[in-house]
């Protein structure tokens, strides 16, 4: 339903590109821009632990670093649009490919939208209750957001925005097959520390939206995960 969401909410969002100018869709992106950044402060004030907070940042960052996630990211989106305009070009996607979608763009719009449909509290936990009693409200309320955010997505960062299906589909397809295995790991404490965590990865993508600077969100992702250790441990050496 996710993913169904979202392909449904990018395909209206791109046959408003086709019709909407440069100038609208420039203030769009301001103003979701900055019901992102709400949302990313939202989730950063759910912290009771400043600490786990800094450090699981900075040992997510050099984690991510290592790995070289964003540029990884950014790889798969360039071949996706690469694949996407050989397609275009031999005349199948002719009618529905929305002109002036640079590389850039396209590989933007996947990154972004990637990273605000999993970075999110909501991923977790409604993923979470699907797999361990079958609930499906959260992911449900879930689909609708993002469907409704992936209209004005990919009204102005175009068709990359339908292939983030690929990470929510397998990140939350992932956490619901291993529900039972993670939920003793997941206590309120370690959850209200992960929302902390990826608010601020939200905010990140904010000021990237707003073009303030360039922060390397996708390099910071391990961080989300980190308290899960960070806690326990924590708790061990205090003790």
């Amino acid at each position: 339903m996710n993913v169904l969401a979202i392909l449904v909410g990018g395909g209206v969002g791109l046959l408003l590109r086709g019709v909407s100018s440069e100038r609208f869709r420039v203030t769009i992106m301001q103003g979701l821009a900055l019901a992102v950044l709400l949302i990313g402060i939202q989730g950063a004030l759910k912290t009771n632990d400043i600490m786990c907070v800094i450090a699981c940042l900075a040992l997510g960052a050099l984690i991510g670093e290592a790995l070289k996630i964003e540029s990884r990211l950014e790889s798969l989106g360039d071949t996706a649009h690469g694949l996407f305009e050989r397609i275009g070009s031999r005349g199948s996607l002719k009618t529905s490919k929305p002109s002036g979608t640079s590389s850039s763009t396209f590989t933007e719009g996947f990154l972004t939208a990637s990273l605000v449909y999993c970075v999110g509290a909501m991923a977790i936990i409604g993923s979470l209750e699907d797999g361990l009693s079958g609930a499906h409200a959260t992911l449900f309320a879930k689909a609708s957001l993002d469907g409704v955010s992936a209209v004005f997505f990919a009204s102005t960062m175009g068709p990359g925005v339908l292939l983030s299906v690929l990470p929510v589909f397998v990140y939350q397809g992932l956490i619901t097959a291993l529900a039972r295995v993670l939920s003793p790991l997941l206590t309120d404490a370690v959850m209200a520390e992960m929302s902390a965590v990826g608010g601020l990865l939200i905010v990140g993508i904010s000021i990237n939206l707003l073009g303030i600077m360039r922060v390397k969100v996708g390099n910071m992702l391990p961080a989300t995960l980190l308290p899960i250790l960070y806690l326990p441990l924590a708790e061990l050496f205090s003790r």
